[in-house]
């Protein structure tokens, strides 16, 4: 008798192999460089593109955000009416009173995926020890697209996407059924 595919491997089968990504940094910093059009690196951004890039991903909007929760929100709610997968926020997941990417976020997710955090402080606990704790970084779906919220550091997004890169089409198949 021939055995049926497990649930884990007919949903990778039925996954979509190239995801649309939006990006935005969330940096007051960046963002006062950006309103007076004076230049500014973003090497964390460059990291996520270069990373999504890499596995044939589209990126259709990357985009600096002031650490403001409105501005979050609405930039959030403007991006799940469009056809994107995966909206990826990158700063703002501090303890600091200006980190508020947290607080613009989770309230709007449908389902929060608590494994996703609890796996990035684990592996970002073995590269930089205790400090890991120090980030609230977290995904889960809104309106049936994925999003994440990562810190704002060039090494923390390069592990993440590292992490979970993979599996993003998995999330992405779940988070639309």
């Amino acid at each position: 008798m021939m055995q049926s595919a497990k649930p884990y491997e007919e949903h990778r089968h039925k996954s979509p192999q190239k995801l649309r990504f939006m990006l935005y940094t969330v940096s007051s910093s960046r963002y006062r460089l950006k309103i007076e059009k004076k230049p500014y690196e973003d090497e964390t951004m460059d990291i996520a593109i270069k990373l999504i890039n890499e596995r044939n991903h589209e990126i259709i909007e990357t985009d600096v955000l002031d650490d403001d929760i409105n501005m979050i929100r609405k930039t959030l709610t403007n991006a799940i009416k469009r056809d994107v997968d995966v909206v990826v926020f990158m700063g703002g997941t501090g303890l600091t009173s200006r980190d508020v990417t947290i607080e613009a976020v989770k309230p709007l997710l449908d389902k929060e995926a608590e494994g996703f955090g609890e796996i990035f402080r684990l592996e970002s606990y073995k590269q930089i020890g205790a400090a890991a704790v120090l980030t609230r970084a977290t995904a889960g779906v809104y309106s049936g697209k994925v999003v994440v919220c990562l810190p704002g550091s060039p090494r923390g997004v390069e592990l993440a996407f590292k992490i979970f890169l993979n599996e993003f089409p998995h999330f992405v198949y779940l988070a639309k059924s």
